[in-house]
């Protein structure tokens, strides 16, 4: 073996034990020949191994860089399955957004203005960073004050926490977010479940119901991927306001209908709007925002403070470039081309099966046919190296789950994306005990 290859090995020994880590800079090539005693021509050979094999980066005019961790590939969807196609978990990630995200970064990497981001978070950020989130829910004569929380979840747990006293009650829709079922257990809530149509939760269900506040998704509903009409908001705001409750409104999935008020624009005086950047931009960016009224402003400050949820000062400042610099409209924008595309293949490979989704959703819900039960349909899936999500994950009452699964649709390739949904459709239009399930 040429001895290039033999220090690359070394180089890349270093990497997978953890002693270089992701982000780390190599030395100059000639400091790096003095330093091993090696010729300045076999250190270039070096650092193009590096290169070729995917262990480092280089980016002109600043060096020679430690790659983060590749993901690994995507199953071939054979039986049985090893390795996953993830239609689980939904969070989408373009290959074009990153070099947008760290370019917006840019200016926050300069000493002074780094420093002032290292100093302790408050769940009142500045008032740049306030005024860049607010200028992202604002919407019709609706103009709320604005908290940060460190994620979308710790913002719906700090407004669950500071309207419902442990061992009282929150009404949620009878299908529902299943993070929220894991905070109200967390926090000694009692989960009421309303009934729901196609167009969202029932007013009258819920004035039946006796609930110190209600959690809602009324744009893009996960799972069911329903959105609540206008007749269907103005209802449910009088509703609201005659049982005198406030709305915890779950608003991840709302920068994919922009068009579409919230429901908080027609109860602005009741309604804690709860949002995040994970879905806007990337799971690894979870930045979360509380837009609540005036008068709840403390109320919900001090719930954020007291569970431990701020956001840390350079996720908040990150955040805030990422808004007033174009980055996050130009992912969005790009994100909903990409929802509608892959909403387009969903529809094309499950044609004939009673699938409900949204064209601009990254999710829709299956109703499975009648001989197949949901868990056994997921476990034939998970040996073809699929995951989806059975109905029982997101029902509040065990054992009242419809014969359902959740899909997804935003994390694999679109090619990978349309194999996988043939390889469940096949799976379907078959009989369990034709599938190896036992």
């Amino acid at each position: 073996m040429e001895d290039y290859r033999i220090v690359a090995d070394e180089i890349s020994a270093d990497v997978e034990a953890g002693r270089l880590r992701p982000g780390d800079r190599l030395p100059p090539q000639r400091r790096f020949a003095r330093e091993r005693g090696i010729a300045n021509s076999t250190a270039a050979r070096v650092y193009g191994e590096l290169v070729r094999r995917g262990v480092v980066v280089g980016e002109v005019g600043r060096g020679t860089f430690v790659r983060a961790g590749r993901p690994p590939l995507e199953t071939a969807l054979a039986e049985p399955g090893g390795a996953t196609v993830d239609l689980e978990l939904n969070f989408a990630v373009l290959p074009e957004q990153t070099a947008l995200v760290g370019k917006a970064l840019e200016s926050l990497l300069r000493e002074d203005v780094l420093t002032a981001a290292l100093r302790p978070g408050t769940v009142s950020g500045s008032k740049q960073a306030r005024d860049a989130a607010a200028g992202l829910f604002a919407k019709d004569g609706w103009a709320p004050e604005i908290l940060f929380a460190g994620s979308g979840r710790q913002a719906i747990a700090a407004a669950i926490a500071a309207f419902v006293p442990m061992g009282e009650r929150l009404a949620v829709e009878a299908i529902t977010y299943p993070v929220v079922k894991a905070l109200a257990g967390r926090l000694g809530v009692q989960l009421v479940p309303i009934e729901t149509d196609d167009m969202g939760i029932v007013p009258e269900a819920l004035e039946a119901a006796s609930v110190r506040a209600l959690y809602v998704q009324p744009t893009l509903h996960n799972p069911l991927g329903s959105t609540m009409d206008e007749a269907r908001r103005v209802e449910l705001a009088e509703t609201v306001r005659r049982m005198d409750i406030p709305v915890i409104e779950d608003g991840i999935y709302t920068f994919l209908r922009p068009e579409i008020r919230p429901f908080a624009a027609y109860a602005p005086e009741r309604t804690v709007f709860a949002d995040s950047m994970s879905k806007r931009l990337a799971p690894g960016l979870t930045t979360g925002f509380l837009a609540v009224p005036a008068e709840w402003t403390e109320r919900l400050a001090a719930a954020v403070r007291s569970g431990g949820w701020v956001a840390p000062t350079f996720a908040v400042e990150a955040a805030t470039r990422w808004i007033t610099g174009g980055t996050l409209e130009t992912v969005e924008r790009a994100k909903r081309l990409d929802a509608a595309e892959r909403q387009r293949v969903t529809a094309a490979r499950l044609a004939g099966f009673t699938v409900r989704a949204d064209p601009q959703a990254y999710h829709c819900w299956w109703e499975l046919p009648e001989h197949w039960r949901a868990e056994t349909f997921v476990a034939a899936a998970a040996r073809r190296g699929i995951a989806v999500t059975p109905a029982a994950a997101f029902a509040v009452v065990p054992g009242h789950a419809p014969n359902a699964v959740r899909l997804a649709v935003s994390s694999p390739p679109l090619e990978t994306l349309g194999a996988a949904l043939d390889v469940l459709a096949g799976l379907a239009s078959g009989r369990p005990e034709d599938a190896g399930v036992e």
